[in-house]
């Protein structure tokens, strides 16, 4: 077994001259979410789900985003329901939230 079974990782980051980023987009809130709901689902910690922050993911046009692995399945998001979808249907019972993945051609 993996020290951890998944990781979220949420691109936080916040470009310079005012170009689009996830930052814009309320990425921390929903970073502290996802973070608050997988410690009150008991998710958390080794053999669980690990929240992690990142830097800038490279698909800055689809943000906000978040990337599941080992899957690498990618997500955006809009607000809290969101956010516990993904909690609940991905990382509780690893089933991938269709209509919140981010489309293959979505880039910077």
């Amino acid at each position: 077994m993996t020290y951890f079974k998944r990781h979220i990782f949420f691109c936080l980051n916040q470009r310079d001259k005012g170009e689009d980023s996830c930052a814009n987009h309320h990425a921390q809130a929903g970073f502290e979410r996802c973070k608050a709901r997988t410690k009150a689902e008991k998710l958390a910690g080794p053999g669980g789900v690990r929240v992690n922050k990142a830097g800038c993911l490279d698909r800055c046009a689809g943000g906000p985003v978040a990337v599941v692995y080992p899957e690498a399945v990618w997500y955006t998001y809009i607000d809290d329901a969101d956010i516990d979808e993904i909690v609940e249907s991905h990382l509780k019972n690893g089933v991938v939230v269709e209509r919140l993945l981010l489309p293959d051609s979505v880039g910077r």
